[in-house]
């Protein structure tokens, strides 16, 4: 478990990622501000108009309810689906030598940065789905599997965003990100499908 913590193949890049989603979040307050004349945290106009602790409450609420769908629907299709199967493999390479303190970090502050543009900033301005597409349109990749991970990303986005949207708290969609990310980053380091697939057929 410690090596699992404390492994560093790649924390210079962990450190610059890291710093890069923090200068996002600056950047997506900073424009809120300006632009909206709110923090972007808070949706200006929610579809339902709740007290503030009530809509924190309901927000956090829907959003572990979406992080949990999410997680499980991933290794649902990871063991019964060979796209899912081939886009873990493509994306596994990015996550195979994070460590767990890594990936919480990177988990963290990925969901923050994000959630402030996408959500805080993007949704109030454009509406959902159009801010759901622009962010799975920042999930690029390489591979044969390109569209269907944009494609699973403006679906989980366009979840965020229905929650910030419906209750007017941002706090459902970051924990749910943060939850999906560090869960799903652990699962593609550590699962391999092709050697269980291997293992079964010996």
């Amino acid at each position: 478990m410690a090596s699992r913590w404390a492994r560093t193949g790649r924390a210079d890049a962990t450190v610059r990622a890291a710093s890069g989603y923090l200068v996002l979040a600056a950047m997506a307050t900073a424009l809120g501000l300006v632009l909206r004349d709110g923090w972007p945290w808070i949706h200006p106009s929610p579809w339902l108009a709740l007290p503030p602790l009530a809509a924190l409450l309901m927000s956090a609420a829907l959003g572990l309810t979406l992080a949990a769908g999410v997680v499980v629907t991933t290794r649902v299709a990871v063991a019964r689906f060979g796209w899912a199967r081939r886009l873990h493999a493509e994306l596994r390479p990015v996550a195979r030598e994070f460590s767990l303190g890594q990936i919480v970090l990177l988990a963290g502050l990925s969901s923050l940065g994000e959630e402030l543009l996408f959500r805080g900033l993007l949704t109030p301005l454009l509406g959902v789905l159009p801010s759901a597409v622009l962010f799975g349109l920042m999930h690029q990749m390489r591979g044969p599997s390109r569209w269907v991970w944009i494609g699973w990303a403006v679906g989980v986005g366009a979840g965020f965003g229905a929650i910030f949207a419906a209750t007017g708290s941002l706090v459902g969609p970051v924990l749910a990100h943060a939850v999906v990310n560090a869960v799903n980053l652990s699962y593609l380091r550590d699962h391999d499908p092709a050697e269980i697939e291997q293992r079964t057929t010996l």
